[in-house]
């Protein structure tokens, strides 16, 4: 993923986990803030393990984001890895991040929906 697209400093992860909506999954949570950028940021506790399996998840992840950026609308996202994501198939781990996309774009259809009666 081109460094163009990650969040970097603290007050962005900071605004998203104020202002965010949230969807999970069973080994991700995702965070999501509409903004005119598009900027994606990881963010991988030390209960998921040792900063190799941290690492390695946060390669995996933005692997998983890298083709998806293209279809993903302006905003901040945030990815949290939960502790049971160190134990997933770069597949498993490609088909939660696919699903948590599909669950953010219904659940905004169903804002906006609400907003539009």
């Amino acid at each position: 993923m081109q460094r163009q697209y990650r969040l970097g400093a603290n007050r962005q992860f900071n605004y998203v986990y104020r202002r965010g909506k949230r969807v999970s999954a069973k080994d991700l949570s995702l965070l999501y803030v509409s903004v005119r950028q598009k900027r994606v940021g990881f963010s991988v506790n030390k209960k998921v393990g040792v900063a190799v399996v941290r690492n390695r998840t946060k390669r995996r992840l933005r692997e998983c984001i890298r083709p998806r950026l293209a279809q993903m609308k302006n905003g901040y996202y945030v990815f949290v890895a939960r502790p049971s994501i160190a134990d997933c198939s770069f597949q498993e781990l490609s088909a939660q991040v696919d699903a948590l996309l599909r669950k953010l774009e219904s659940a905004q259809h169903r804002e906006a929906g609400r907003a539009g009666k």
